[in-house]
């Protein structure tokens, strides 16, 4: 009844109704000025409201703005490697690798790994500004202050190199460094994890990491990680070399890419005093050994070489070098009483047609006054030695002399570098010790350098003596008891034989086991007259001593002086002759994992930027502070959108005319 319609109104007031009229308006006046009141009061509320929302979008904006403001000014960096805030780093120390692998180009066939490197470093740097930059390469472990990173691809000590890199060392030495050095500092390792250089199992990690931790400020570390699939390639590197007669024998391997398919023509030059010649190789698969017979000119008493294949995903691995010396007998020792066991010695030692080995026998009694300077070989068939005689072993071994001791055959206390025979024994009635089981990628019993295996399986024994202690069995009999076993002494070894070429013992005498053992014991042991020849790079025998001389001979490539400590090739030192070739390791292509890469930088917190060989990006980072620029502008003109005053709406006043 309060909120009467005007027509139901209209109908009382002709009804007669006046007084009922006037008090339903009154009434009606009110309840609307009420409703008017509340409104407004709503109204208020919701502007206060707004108003207060507006204001703190304005301050939002203008605290937004400060801060993007501030962060522009800073130039801040972006990238995986070195984080953010660039510029507040005031030393990096980049830890290099110079190793022969890190040499090998990424799958588009352009630049290798390490001068990639070397141009994102650079251009990391460009960006930081002021920051100082120390690099410690791997071949000379050296730390030297860059200048200016515009430097690095000109320096000496970031050109490549044939070593191999050493992780655990570098971190040492770059921790060492920056004990003497103040402010924020960061570590950074480029390389391309090839497992070899890092050895993430040895235990100078826990030292490298434990002096990063005592620094008195934390250095951060990153690591630049080069893997990613390679340009195909093919390596060639020398097993070994020795000379016999008027020939060098050379053991080589041809090494191909793991994505190498079928069978392969390589041509191979071979590189003599000055002359060449090249043949044409068939690799069947992805590896090929083989031994190479080089003819010496006639007469020749020392002279050196190198054998090369094409150009291609890696230059240094294209290449290796010989050296050889005047030819000598291969010389050895029996110590043995006179019998069967010492005539077969003799024939496995010193073969008919084998006109360059030279053997001879002495009583056991005699062995006091040995002078084994210029054998390769002893074959010791008698108790082991003991007194004066066990000191010329001992020191014959050390020096790289090899020794076969065979059993004595009587039972004995008697023991050499803790090594002893155990009792004789014999097997049953009617049945054969046989031997099963061999090694058959080391040791005498190896399979031949073009995989054909030795017929060891026919040797059969009724009498033997096990020998005992601490050395590595290279061969087992059928009931898994050690018929050869190993004991390296510094540069030798010592070879344990649990059996005899007698006849009353075993068919060792028929030479399918005795011939190519003594034949291998005996190239070691004559090796190591050879071994002066050759040396590796970084070696310390391929360092020159006090006085000397070094002079690079070869013409290979493009030898640098300043690296010449660093590469391989042909070099005299003094009177020496030297063959220096790269360290097989940088061979063995395989990459570190990333539970490796943890455990070897455990609790370092590191940063892994892994480029893959992304060539074609040539930065570690990027500069972000125009972005932050732009942010900023946009909270400006934000705040002073929302600082604009309220339009106001002209009012529409009644028409008193119309009214």
């Amino acid at each position: 009844m309060l909120f009467l319609n005007p027509l139901l109104l209209w109908f009382l007031a002709a009804a007669g109704v006046p007084v009922l009229i006037h008090l339903i308006n009154k009434r009606r006046h009110k309840t609307i000025q009420w409703a008017a009141m509340q409104f407004l009061l709503k109204a208020t509320r919701e502007s206060r409201g707004k108003k207060k929302l507006r204001h703190i979008l304005i301050l939002t904006c203008r605290a937004l703005a400060i801060a993007t403001l501030a962060t522009a000014a800073a130039r801040p960096i972006a990238s995986g490697l070195i984080g953010w805030g660039g510029g507040s780093i005031d030393n990096i120390v980049l830890l290099l690798d110079r190793s022969a692998s890190m040499e090998s180009k990424p799958g588009d066939g352009l630049d290798p790994r390490r001068q990639i490197v070397i141009q994102k470093v650079r251009d990391a740097m460009t960006s930081l500004g002021a920051s100082r930059l120390i690099l410690i390469d791997s071949a000379s472990g050296k730390p030297q202050e860059i200048p200016s990173p515009d430097v690095l691809t000109e320096l000496a000590a970031a050109a490549p190199t044939d070593t191999a890199a050493d992780f655990p060392t570098l971190l040492a030495r770059a921790a060492e460094f920056l004990s003497d050095t103040t402010g924020r500092s960061e570590i950074w390792l480029a390389s391309d994890l090839q497992t070899s250089n890092w050895q993430p199992a040895d235990e100078r990690w826990a030292t490298a990491r434990a002096s990063l931790a005592s620094l008195p400020q934390k250095p951060a570390v990153r690591v630049l990680s080069l893997t990613g699939p390679s340009a195909p390639n093919t390596a060639i590197r020398i097993l070994g070399s020795r000379r016999s007669g008027d020939e060098l024998l050379v053991d080589l391997e041809i090494l191909r890419s793991s994505d190498a398919r079928g069978t392969a023509s390589l041509p191979l030059t071979t590189h003599l005093n000055g002359t060449r010649t090249t043949e044409t190789l068939t690799i069947p698969g992805q590896s090929l050994r083989f031994q190479k017979r080089v003819t010496l000119p006639p007469n020749s008493t020392t002279g050196s070489g190198w054998l090369s294949i094409p150009a291609d995903g890696n230059s240094r691995d294209n290449s290796t070098f010989f050296a050889y010396g005047p030819a000598r007998p291969i010389k050895s020792l029996i110590v043995a009483p006179p019998g069967e066991t010492a005539d077969y010695l003799a024939l496995a030692a010193a073969p008919p047609g084998f006109g360059n080995q030279i053997t001879q026998r002495i009583d056991p009694a005699s062995s006091a006054n040995l002078n084994p300077h210029d054998l390769s070989t002893l074959l010791w068939a008698a108790p082991l030695p003991t007194g004066p005689t066990y000191g010329i072993i001992e020191r014959f071994l050390s020096s790289g002399g090899q020794v076969i001791f065979f059993p004595p055959g009587t039972p004995s206390e008697n023991a050499f570098l803790d090594l002893k025979w155990a009792p004789p024994s014999d097997a049953p009635d009617g049945k054969f010790f046989i031997l099963k089981d061999w090694n058959r990628s080391d040791g005498p019993l190896r399979d031949g350098i073009d995989g054909t295996p030795i017929p060891a399986e026919r040797l059969k024994g009724i009498r033997r003596q096990i020998p005992i202690g601490d050395a590595t069995p290279l061969a087992h009999w059928e009931d898994a008891e050690p018929l050869i076993t190993r004991r390296i002494v510094d540069h030798g070894t010592a070879w344990f034989l649990g059996s005899l070429p007698d006849y009353s013992w075993s068919n060792l005498g028929d030479a399918d086991v005795l011939l190519p053992t003594v034949q291998r014991i005996l190239a070691n042991g004559a090796a190591r007259f050879d071994a002066s020849y050759l040396a590796t790079v970084g070696s310390e025998a391929s360092q020159a001593l006090s006085g000397e001389i070094r002079t690079r001979l070869d013409d290979y490539g493009t030898p640098d002086p300043a690296n010449s400590d660093y590469e391989a090739g042909i070099f005299r030192l003094g009177e020496r002759l030297l063959a220096v070739n790269r360290p097989a390791q940088e061979d063995n292509l395989e990459i570190l994992t990333r539970e490796q890469l943890d455990q070897a930088l455990e609790g370092t917190q590191y940063t892994l930027l892994d480029q893959a060989g992304q060539a074609t990006d040539p930065s570690l980072s990027r500069d972000v502070w125009r972005p932050f620029l732009i942010a900023a502008l946009l909270f400006l003109i934000s705040e002073a959108i929302l600082c604009l005053p309220k339009k106001n709406h002209p009012q529409v006043l009644p028409n008193k005319a119309a009214a």
